[in-house]
C-alpha cells in the first residue's frame, strides 16, 4: 500500500503509534506525513494561533532524513542490524513524526521568544536537551508553538503575540500557559508536541482540549535550554491524543543530563513503549486500589465538570478498582503558597532580561533608563504582576513573614500526599479543572478568578509529583479531563490507569466526536483568535 493513497486528512487523524506502524511498514514516508501535518497547520493558523513559527524547510529535511534512514534501516544489512546500519525494529516510535515544541524550548538557530516581545529577535544559539533527543531519535520537528509570556497564565491569553483559539470552540480559550501546544495536537497539527507545567500548565490545556497530557516527576526531565519560570516547579511533559502517544514521547526526553543539577539518575522505564491492548488493560484496573480527594471537588467547580468526572470514578469501580474518599487538609492552602514561591522565583529568573544579554534594547539614554525602558514596554502585564507579587515576597523584612512560611506549607501538602501513598494507594483520581475551557477575557479583569483555574493542579506541582490528565466526556459540548497522581517516578503506573481508563471506555460516543469548530477553521473568512478578542470588547 502506498501512502498517497490515504489522503492528508486520514493521515493526520491517526494516532502516533499508527503513523510509526505505517511508517515502519513503508506504507508512507515521513514527508509525506509531515508534508500532511505542514498543509493542515499551514491552513488552519490563522483561525487558531496555535503556531508562533512553522518551519517548513527545516521539518522536511528532517523528514527526507529520517526517510534515507528508514530505506538504510530496511536493506537487507540494515534488517541484519549489520555494518552498523540498526534495523527497523531498533527505531523510535517518535522516529520520522512529527512534534511540535513550545516556544521556550532552545532550538539551535531557531527563535526563542517564550511568548514575549522581550524576546523579539532572539535566536537560540544552542538545542535544549529534549531538543537534542529528539533530533537524535529522528523525530521531525515542525516549528514553535504560542504560549502565555514566559509560562504565567491559564488561557494563552496573555502571549505577547495574540490568544491561541481552542478548536472545540472558536471563541474559548484552550487553557494555558501551553495552549498552543494543546491545540496543535487537538486540531491534528501534529501527533505530538511538548508543554511545560508550572502550576498545571500541560494538564489543564490537555484538559481544556480533550487530549492527554502528563505532568512528569521533577526531575525526570532535564530543563538545560528551556526559558525559566519557577525553577523549583518547572517540568517539561509530553502531550499526545491517547496514553501510548504521550508515554512514548516522555520515553524520548526523559533522562539524567549532567548540564541539569536537578536532572535524577533515574532509569527511563521502556515498558512505557509497550502499554497494553485493550483487553488487557481493562484487567489491570482490578484490585487497584484509588484515593478521590473531597477537597479537589472546590467551590465554583461546574456541575458538568463533576457529574463526568464522578461518572468516570464509577467506571473505574465497574471495572475492578477501588476507590475510597480521603482528605489533603492542606489543599486550600495550595493556590496561596504556590502564587507566594512562583512568582518569587520568577522574579529571580527573569531579573536576565535588561536589554543587554537578550532581546531587543529600548531607548537611548543612560544605563539605568534603557533598563528600565525595555523591560517596561518588553514584558506584559501579567509578568509585570508576578514580578512585583515575587520581589515583594523576596523583599528586606517580608521574606520569613512570606516566602520562608510558604516553604513551610509546600512540605506540608507534600506530606498529605506521602501519607496516602505509604497507606498503600496506588494513584489518586481527581478533577484537572474545575470548568471546561471560557470565553476569551471572562477572567482577565479578574486575575484571582484566572488563578483559580489551576486549584486542582498546583498540589501536584508544588510536590513534585506526577499528574496525568486524560478524557471523560463533554460538559455543555466541551472536554473534562480526569487527573490521575501518583508518586515520584510512578509515570508508567500513571500511564498504565489511564489507558485502563482508555479501554474501559473505548465504545464511548464522546470518544469518536472530534473538536466541534475545527471545520471553521479552514475557511479563510473565519476571524483570528485576536480579532474575536477585539470583538468581544468593543460589544
Amino acid at each position: 500500500m502506498s501512502g498517497a493513497t490515504r489522503p492528508p486528512e486520514e493521515l493526520v487523524r491517526l494516532p502516533g503509534h499508527a503513523m510509526a506502524t505505517a511508517l515502519h511498514a513503508r506504507e508512507v514516508s515521513s514527508r509525506e506525513l509531515t508534508e500532511a501535518h505542514l498543509a493542515v497547520a499551514e491552513r488552519q493558523n490563522p483561525a487558531l494561533n496555535a503556531w508562533l513559527t512553522l518551519d517548513r524547510d527545516g521539518a522536511l529535511a528532517a523528514a527526507d532524513e529520517a526517510d534515507r534512514r528508514l530505506a538504510a534501516a530496511g536493506s537487507e544489512a540494515g534488517a541484519a542490524g549489520t555494518a552498523g546500519a540498526p534495523g527497523i525494529g531498533d527505531l523510535h516510535p517518535l522516529f520520522g513524526l512529527p512534534v511540535a515544541l513550545k516556544d521556550l524550548v532552545s532550538m539551535a538557530g531557531g527563535q526563542c521568544t517564550a511568548g514575549s516581545r522581550i524576546l523579539s529577535g532572539y535566536v537560540a544559539p544552542y538545542d535544549a536537551h529534549i531538543t537534542e533527543r529528539l533530533r537524535a531519535l529522528g523525530a521531525v520537528i515542525l516549528g514553535k508553538t504560542n504560549m502565555d509570556e514566559f509560562a504565567m497564565g491559564s488561557s494563552t491569553e496573555h502571549s505577547a503575540f495574540g490568544p491561541t483559539a481552542n478548536p472545540w470552540a472558536l471563541g474559548r480559550v484552550p487553557g494555558g500557559s501551553s495552549g498552543g501546544s494543546a491545540t496543535a495536537v487537538a486540531a491534528y497539527h501534529a501527533p505530538f508536541s511538548i508543554g511545560t507545567d508550572t502550576g498545571g500548565s500541560i494538564r489543564q490545556p490537555a484538559a481544556l482540549t480533550g487530549i492527554v497530557g502528563l505532568k512528569p516527576t521533577y526531575g525526570r526531565v532535564s530543563r538545560y535550554g528551556i526559558v525559566a519560570f519557577a525553577s523549583s516547579l518547572d517540568q517539561i511533559g509530553p502531550f499526545g491524543r491517547d496514553v501510548r502517544d504521550a508515554a512514548a514521547l516522555l520515553h524520548a526526553v526523559a533522562g539524567r543530563d549532567a548540564r541539569d543539577s536537578t536532572s535524577a539518575p533515574i532509569p527511563v522505564p521502556d515498558e512505557l513503549l509497550a502499554l497494553p491492548d485493550d483487553e488487557k488493560a481493562a484487567g489491570s484496573l482490578r484490585g487497584k486500589r484509588l484515593g478521590l480527594p473531597r477537597e479537589y471537588f472546590v467551590a465554583g467547580m461546574e456541575p458538568g465538570v463533576e457529574a463526568r468526572v464522578r461518572e468516570a470514578v464509577a467506571a473505574l469501580e465497574a471495572a475492578g478498582a477501588t476507590v475510597e474518599e480521603v482528605s489533603l487538609p492542606h489543599t486550600d492552602y495550595g493556590l496561596a503558597t504556590y502564587y507566594i514561591v512562583a512568582p518569587a522565583e520568577a522574579s529571580a529568573n527573569l531579573a536576565r532580561y535588561d536589554g543587554i544579554r537578550y532581546g531587543p534594547r529600548r531607548g537611548e539614554g543612560d544605563t539605568l533608563g534603557n533598563y528600565l525602558r525595555t523591560r517596561g514596554e518588553g514584558f506584559g502585564a501579567e509578568v509585570k504582576r508576578r514580578i512585583m507579587l515575587g520581589t515583594y515576597a523576596l523583599s528586606a523584612g517580608y521574606y520569613d513573614a512570606y516566602y520562608l512560611k510558604a516553604q513551610k506549607v509546600r512540605t506540608l501538602i507534600k506530606a498529605d500526599f506521602d501519607t496516602l501513598f505509604d497507606a498503600g494507594f496506588d494513584a489518586l483520581v481527581a478533577p484537572t479543572s474545575p470548568t471546561v475551557a471560557f470565553p476569551f477575557g471572562a477572567r482577565m479583569a479578574d486575575p484571582v478568578s484566572m488563578y483559580l483555574s489551576d486549584a486542582c493542579t498546583l498540589p501536584v506541582n508544588m510536590a513534585g509529583l506526577p499528574g496525568l490528565s486524560i478524557p471523560c466526556g463533554l460538559s455543555d459540548g466541551l472536554p473534562v479531563g480526569l487527573q490521575l497522581i501518583g508518586p515520584a517516578w510512578s509515570e508508567l503506573e500513571l500511564f498504565r490507569l489511564g489507558r485502563g481508563y482508555e479501554a474501559i471506555t473505548a465504545d464511548a460516543d464522546w470518544r469518536r466526536l472530534e473538536p466541534a469548530e475545527l471545520v471553521l477553521a479552514d475557511d479563510p473568512a473565519t476571524p483570528s483568535p485576536m480579532e474575536r478578542v477585539a470583538a468581544g470588547a468593543a460589544r
